[in-house]
């Protein structure tokens, strides 16, 4: 059951409404390399402070195949499904 964004405090509200709305980079590399994706976006986050931003480009490029891929393939669903 998934539970309703009202039911959550401020912080949970964001943290909810970024991870349904956004690319899912962090979720599907976490399901390829077995990695829970909560330390993916906190890698992303600290790299990108590190690194001046240069990984921005890297999930943003991951993001447009991710996109591409689901252009392409409009039946599947889920990861599992590819």
């Amino acid at each position: 059951m998934t539970p309703i964004a009202s039911d959550f405090n401020p912080v949970e509200q964001l943290r909810y409404h970024v991870e349904r709305s956004g690319f899912e980079v962090c979720s599907w590399l976490g399901y390829r390399l077995g990695i829970p994706a909560s330390r993916i976006r906190l890698f992303f986050v600290s790299a990108s402070f590190l690194a001046l931003g240069s990984p921005i480009v890297v999930y943003m490029a991951l993001a447009f195949v991710l996109e591409l891929k689901k252009m392409i393939h409009p039946g599947y669903r889920s990861l599992r499904d590819l």
